[in-house]
């Protein structure tokens, strides 16, 4: 998979259950955070809603993310938080 750069549009590939988000949910890349031993990059995602306000800051490991692709159309779903 291509690095994303800064600021673009990545889909998660897996639940993140701790923060109420589901696989192919789309976040904004706004940093990167080296691993600490050589393993996969991590990256900072900004979480908005359908409206576009920020709703949360994730850090996940770079195997997490996928490109969005030409042949992909976003959906809306109401988000579920955990307690």
């Amino acid at each position: 998979m291509k690095r994303p750069s800064l600021y673009d549009r990545v889909a998660l590939a897996r639940d993140l259950e701790q923060h109420g988000l589901k696989r192919g949910d789309v976040a904004t890349l706004v940093d990167t955070v080296p691993h600490p031993s050589g393993g996969p990059e991590g990256l900072v995602l900004e979480v908005s809603n359908a409206l576009g306000e920020s709703l949360q800051v994730v850090i996940v490991s770079s195997d997490d993310v996928d490109p969005l692709r030409a042949d992909e159309v976003f959906a809306v779903r109401e988000l579920t938080r955990t307690a």
